[in-house]
């Protein structure tokens, strides 16, 4: 969503990181550590420390860190926002501002880039940072911004992906599943490496946020997961097979901020529990920013239909 909004908004994104993030957090309770072994205080060595911030491994640091980090933009009038909690917003004279944070992690644009470097040495005046330029990887998405438009895409994980389950060297699928296959329970079938299966499956769903069109299919494969059989394992390195092309998400700028949505649903299409399959996808103009692949009991999406009919 963020990059949607900044493509059709016409500002880049950057990156920083905050340094040692944990160790910023202030703790409310009292909390007391031993003195580490080889640096006692020869004067007082039976006493302890009493901290005032957080240690990495205490249950109270990611909860302590984020309230830091929270409450800082807060208090430089930014608003929270409402759906994705970790999203900053700043609105001045026509000009926006987006803070989004992922543990130490920080994306920010801005439609005037005197608000990004205001935004910069406030966080530099609080917190250790480092700059890392324009956005270009972040939590495994690679992200290429041009000037009409910015794509995002996983290839070089689809090729390590490739590589370790020794598919690299296959040829290229045009489709993720023949239409005539219908996955079952399978119980009379040539049983495959649990692990491994499990693996595979992972390793697909974490490509997921940039290549929507696996969801189904993978989601599909992952419910054989309990007891896998070569079918389902054909099944899934089809899929490998079908990431051999590189694609990925294309957000344009300056397109309409028209939100659609679209939803098709099967009929206990599941041979295993007969319940149905839907899928959902929204666009804020020509750019994708949300979609789903689930599975529903059948007499649920009757119920319904039939309430809309009515």
């Amino acid at each position: 969503m963020l990059l949607a909004y900044a493509c059709l908004s016409g500002f880049k994104l950057f990156p920083t990181d905050v340094k040692s993030a944990f160790l910023n957090g202030l703790i409310n309770e009292e909390v007391y550590v031993t003195q580490p072994p080889r640096f006692e205080d020869h004067k007082l060595p039976g006493h302890v420390y009493k901290l005032k911030k957080a240690l990495y491994g205490l249950k109270q640091a990611p909860r302590r860190w984020y309230e830091r980090l929270s409450n800082f933009p807060l208090s430089k009038n930014y608003q929270r926002g409402q759906v994705d909690k970790t999203l900053f917003i700043k609105n001045s004279e026509n000009e926006i501002i987006l803070v989004k944070v992922y543990v130490d992690d920080i994306i920010f644009g801005s439609t005037n880039e005197l608000l990004c470097q205001e935004f910069v040495l406030d966080m530099q005046g609080e917190f250790e940072m480092s700059m890392m330029g324009e956005l270009n990887y972040f939590l495994g998405l690679q992200i290429k911004q041009l000037q009409n438009g910015t794509f995002l895409n996983q290839s070089k994980y689809c090729r390590d992906v490739l590589k370790k389950f020794e598919m690299d060297s296959c040829k290229e699928a045009s489709t993720l599943i023949a239409t005539s296959c219908y996955l079952d329970a399978d119980e009379h079938g040539t049983a495959v490496d649990q692990t491994k299966f499990r693996g595979l499956i992972g390793s697909l769903l974490y490509l997921t946020p940039s290549r929507p069109d696996i969801t189904f299919v993978v989601c599909m494969c992952a419910r054989f997961q309990k007891n896998p059989k070569e079918s389902h394992f054909n099944a899934a390195k089809r899929i490998l097979k079908y990431l051999k092309t590189n694609v990925g998400l294309w957000y344009p700028n300056e397109a309409t901020l028209n939100l659609k949505g679209y939803s098709d649903s099967d009929f206990a299409g599941c041979k295993l529990d007969k319940k149905s399959t839907s899928g959902t996808c929204h666009l804020l103009g020509a750019s994708l920013i949300s979609w789903n692949s689930r599975s529903k009991h059948a007499f649920l999406y009757q119920l319904l239909r039939l309430s809309t009919l009515q």
